[in-house]
């Protein structure tokens, strides 16, 4: 039996060790992830843009990583944000563009295209759900885009606090509803969340997704910031006043959390994520489409919709004091469905069972200065529906993808021809190589059809010419608006 003096020693001990190991427990990695809407590889400055400012990106780079060959999912925002979450590839989710197929005229088209689906499945286990079964505090505020009732709300999908908003960039309007003084701009009201979220739980580890709704039509934006950009010299596509303003609104959104992290001394504890949903929405003109651009993916082929660089490519910039060497660039390909597998990683959760993760973690990449490789052979991306765009032209038309190394391959469904590129020597994608390297051709296209079948991947069905005489003809006739959420 122990004295009481051996009891109270073992007690102490105890008390001690207990709270050693929940020091240790705290000690976990906070995780910021900031997601523009809509935002073009080239609308940062920091990657290559001479007319928008974004010093607080550019800061954010300054001092971590910046990928050069980060991409999305998807060619729009709705598959992104599904493999986001589920760290699944879009086939897994059946989530693969936004709205379903009759949005646009496929009828006039010689396929019918895959039926998608508008909300992430309940069977999908999210990346929040992981972090929380970890013991990560977890906040959203701002764009969700995977299912707007009750059952498929973020709150119900991992997080212990969300606010969902997207539509307008004024008068906007919340889910749950939630006051705001009058003129309030979206991007500030979410920060806002997104601050108080920072304060509350900086005693605890933490996952704060920052998904804004800027830089998404319509294009509005704080009267005084586009002041600042309405006599600027325009530099080749980036010129639209209204749409640079939105830009340093993320920009300013940035800040406010980098610095707020700073000023609660969390800065070396937290791993801050920024980057965009799709590829902007511009570049169209010179491919004959009538998208409404504004702005510009140049050097990048195509954009928003389209399975070209333009469309997939995007900004991926990282900041961990300490773990990240600062000014650091990296041209590795990483994905959308990377990021689970990576978080998992670095908070040291479990990877969960029985749940398939497409993607691999490139943590070992952030924190190595570039002294590592990811094993991975491949980026497959899989579109089986219609985007259309104005006066009867197409974003796309049915289509496959996948890069392998420098080399990247589109198959396109109505036909099945390919197009070849090499990346690393033909960036804008303008010089097809297919007939010129029919082996390397036929050696991607026969590994994209390989994946297709592995992951289950739904294909777009021929139309009977017989019921549908227009299938095949891009008949002139009235077409469906562009719809602002594609």
């Amino acid at each position: 039996m122990l004295s009481k003096s051996s009891a109270w020693c073992a007690a102490f001990v105890i008390v001690c060790c207990g709270t050693s190991a929940l020091l240790a427990a705290d000690k976990r990695p906070n995780v910021v992830f900031i997601l523009a809407d809509d935002l073009g590889y080239t609308d940062v400055a920091c990657y290559g843009s001479k007319y928008y400012e974004t010093p607080q990106i550019d800061r954010l780079a300054a001092n971590g990583v910046r990928f050069t060959s980060g991409y999305t999912c998807g060619p729009n925002c709705q598959p992104t944000r599904a493999a986001i979450m589920s760290g699944q590839y879009n086939p897994r989710t059946g989530v693969y563009t936004v709205g379903g197929i009759d949005r646009f005229d496929w009828q006039s088209r010689p396929l019918r295209p895959v039926e998608n689906v508008q909300k992430l499945p309940r069977d999908k286990l999210t990346l929040p759900q992981s972090l929380k079964r970890a013991g990560y505090a977890t906040g959203m505020f701002g764009k969700w885009h995977l299912g707007n009732d009750a059952a498929h709300h973020p709150s119900k999908r991992g997080f212990d606090e969300a606010i969902v908003s997207a539509g307008e960039h004024f008068n906007f309007k919340t889910d749950p509803p939630t006051e705001y003084p009058a003129g309030t701009y979206l991007a500030d009201f979410l920060t806002d969340k997104a601050v108080d979220f920072i304060r509350r739980h900086k005693d605890e580890p933490f996952f704060l997704y920052l998904p804004h709704f800027g830089v998404h039509a319509p294009h509005q934006a704080k009267p005084e910031l586009i002041s600042k950009f309405k006599d600027k010299a325009a530099v080749g596509g980036h010129k639209d006043p209204a749409y640079a303003a939105m830009i340093a609104s993320v920009d300013e959104s940035v800040g406010r959390v980098v610095a707020l992290l700073d000023e609660l001394k969390l800065a070396d504890n937290t791993l801050v994520i920024f980057s965009s949903d799709n590829g902007g929405v511009g570049g169209y003109e010179r491919e004959g489409i009538r998208g409404g651009s504004i702005t510009d993916n140049a050097p990048l082929h195509g954009g928003k919709g389209m399975l070209y660089e333009g469309g997939i490519r995007v900004p991926y910039i990282f900041r961990w004091p300490g773990k990240i060497a600062p000014g650091a660039v990296n041209d590795t390909p990483i994905n959308s469905v990377d990021l689970y597998p990576t978080l998992l990683e670095i908070t040291g959760a479990d990877k969960p069972a029985d749940y398939p993760l497409d993607g691999v973690s490139y943590a070992a990449l952030l924190t190595s200065n570039g002294k590592s490789a990811l094993q991975r052979d491949a980026l497959y991306w899989h579109f089986p529906g219609y985007l259309g765009a104005g006066g009867n032209t197409w974003r796309t038309t049915p289509v496959g993808a996948i890069r392998a190394g420098d080399w990247k391959l589109l198959e396109f469904f109505e036909d099945h021809h390919v197009e070849l590129y090499n990346l690393k020597e033909d960036l804008g994608e303008r010089h097809d190589l297919a007939q010129i390297q029919p082996e390397k051709a036929a050696e991607l296209q026969k590994k994209l059809a390989g994946w297709r079948q592995a992951v289950g991947a739904k294909m777009p069905t021929p139309q009977d010419p017989d019921k549908n005489p227009a299938a095949g003809k891009q008949k002139k006739k009235k077409r469906n608006q562009q719809n602002q959420d594609d």
